[in-house]
């Protein structure tokens, strides 16, 4: 069955990103928060993303009921593991720091074009496709207005829907 993850942009196109695995959690302000491994893409690629943003209700449960059994298994061995109403750590992220890894415009490369939009975290974020290079990344609206608006504009720009105007009634002479 095909998991999705769907970009807040209300448009007949979205595009959906599948998620192919779960491979931790942690909370962040209250709020659950899934490391996901995305299909066609690297573990580079990797993101952190909050639960009421996923559309795959069936890998969390598998998740959740894998996590419970490592649990219960540590608990076998004599080490010491969560009580069950203890809340989950903050776990920090599995993936190599922004000082050994680029990602976004720090990588140098020049945007081509915006492939979808998403919220994360109250901010808009938009997956930026570059030129000459396989993998995408997601950056923040507020970095590619400013970098490079006409990509914003060409996204903007094919994502409008134009309304017909009503035709206006003849004028009659009196």
């Amino acid at each position: 069955m095909n998991k999705k993850m769907k970009p807040d942009e209300p448009t007949e196109e979205a595009i959906e990103f599948s998620v192919e695995k779960i491979l931790d959690s942690r909370i962040v302000n209250g709020k659950v928060e899934y490391y996901l491994k995305w299909k066609g893409y690297t573990n580079e690629d990797n993101t952190w993303e909050p639960e009421e943003n996923l559309d795959c209700p069936d890998l969390i449960q598998a998740f959740k009921e894998s996590r419970k059994k490592k649990e219960g298994k540590d608990e076998n061995s004599g080490r010491r593991s969560k009580l069950k109403d203890e809340e989950p750590k903050v776990v920090p992220a599995k993936r190599k720091s922004t000082t050994e890894k680029k990602v976004g415009f720090d990588r140098g490369l020049v945007p081509e074009e915006i492939l979808g939009a998403a919220e994360t975290h109250g901010k808009l974020m938009f997956l930026m496709k570059w030129k000459n290079a396989a993998n995408a990344d997601m950056v923040s609206a507020e970095q590619a207005n400013v970098k490079c608006p006409q990509v914003v504009i060409r996204f903007y720009e094919s994502r409008l829907t134009w309304q017909a105007p009503e035709p206006k009634s003849e004028l009659k002479d009196e």
